[in-house]
């Protein structure tokens, strides 16, 4: 009885621990999301765009339009959507479209995500690539790129959606829940890389 009583106590203190840990975590990682505000891009051979946002795409061509990489892989993209669509989406970067601009419709997560641009990459011979994303979500895809890609130099450009209001975000349910489930992934994510690390 005493020995089930302190086994209980222990794992009570370590679920504490644990919980603290975690928020402590959380907090840190979303700190840094609105302190890595995008700084001037840095020239890189590739642009590589994870899509999930609209803000993103928008970027990543203005990038590539701007001389920051000579071919932008749109990864991720959905099989139902054709090139003509993103076309009339994006209006009046239809010379980038035709002779830059190449589309990812395989990759359904952010590991497909790295495993198909490792592909396009290699293909084009590229040392140094641009990774665009949300900021939210630039952590977990730098962990995946990184273990796809460890011979090419990944630059970030995190990019903050217009209508997150990170420094309001415990105010705010939907994005909540979205860091929450981000950050949970991260780690996950994180642990993976760390347990297959030799």
């Amino acid at each position: 009885m005493i020995r089930t009583a302190r086994a209980l106590r222990v794992m009570v203190f370590l679920a504490v621990l644990m919980a603290l840990g975690w928020s402590a975590g959380f907090l840190w990682f979303v700190a840094t999301l609105e302190a890595n505000r995008p700084a001037p891009a840095p020239r890189a051979d590739g642009i590589i765009v994870l899509t999930g946002g609209a803000d993103r795409i928008e970027d990543a061509i203005r990038l590539l339009e701007s001389g920051y990489g000579r071919r932008l892989l749109i990864s991720g993209v959905n099989v139902q959507v054709t090139a003509e669509q993103l076309r009339r989406t994006w209006p009046g970067h239809e010379a980038a479209f035709d002779c830059c601009i190449d589309l990812d419709f395989r990759a359904r997560n952010t590991i497909e995500n790295a495993q198909e641009s490792a592909q396009w990459v290699r293909r084009n011979g590229f040392s140094r690539v641009l990774l665009v994303t949300a900021s939210y979500h630039m952590p977990r895809a730098r962990l995946e790129f990184a273990e796809a890609l460890p011979e090419v130099t990944i630059e970030l450009y995190p990019v903050i959606p217009d209508r997150s209001r990170l420094q309001d975000w415990w105010k705010e349910p939907v994005l909540l829940r979205l860091l929450v489930a981000e950050y949970t992934k991260y780690l996950a994510a994180w642990l993976r890389a760390a347990l297959a690390d030799p």
